[in-house]
């Protein structure tokens, strides 16, 4: 929300919101786990390659959670979390598909990217809304976001051992989290601002 507008202080609708934002971070980021082994496949790569590889997830959140910050302290918590659960949406079918070490490297580092933007983001909300709350409920959204981390590989093995190709279970996720992004919209996700 631009400074400008009038803001009112997050109440049960962003509570909620923010709780759905945990759980989707944790479902896309995990759910990128059992496509690795498929990655490692299709681009050959030997366990070396594949430790550069995944070091790219890391050096890609790391290069954009400073502009995650600024971004959200200039313009609210909302646009960054939207752009980046779609950077991270947009990465996951190129992840599940792509076969060249080039390609996979670009894919993992805006994958990182959008991943670390949303931690910004999503915490940035969290500290907000649970100020508002005058209650304590951080552990209670990360514990939300733990429990992605259990459901996003989940969903996605069970859709690759009902035989689902990786790119159909990358599609698959997809849509759970745009599903979950939409809800969190409906219940005024970003709408407290820094």
């Amino acid at each position: 929300m631009p400074a400008n507008q009038p803001q009112r202080p997050p109440g049960r609708p962003e509570q909620i919101a923010t709780r759905i934002v945990f759980f989707i971070a944790g479902f896309g980021m995990a759910a990128w786990a059992p496509l690795v082994p498929f990655a490692k496949a299709r681009a050959q790569l030997d366990d070396g390659a594949l430790g550069l590889l995944l070091l790219c997830l890391g050096a890609g959140s790391i290069a954009a959670m400073p502009a995650a910050g600024i971004l959200a302290a200039r313009w609210g918590c909302r646009i960054v979390i939207v752009v980046a659960t779609l950077l991270f949406c947009l990465a996951l079918p190129l992840l599940a598909g792509l076969s060249g070490f080039a390609g996979l490297t670009a894919a993992l580092l805006v994958f990182g990217a959008g991943v670390g933007s949303l931690d910004v983001a999503m915490n940035i909300q969290a500290v907000i809304v649970e100020r508002a709350s005058g209650r304590t409920m951080m552990s209670g959204f990360h514990g939300l976001f733990s429990l992605g981390g259990i459901v996003g590989p989940g969903f996605v093995a069970i859709l690759l051992a009902l035989g689902a190709s990786p790119a159909q279970a990358a599609w698959g996720v997809v849509a759970g989290i745009v599903l979950a992004l939409v809800c969190a919209a409906r219940f005024q996700i970003g709408r407290a601002h820094v």
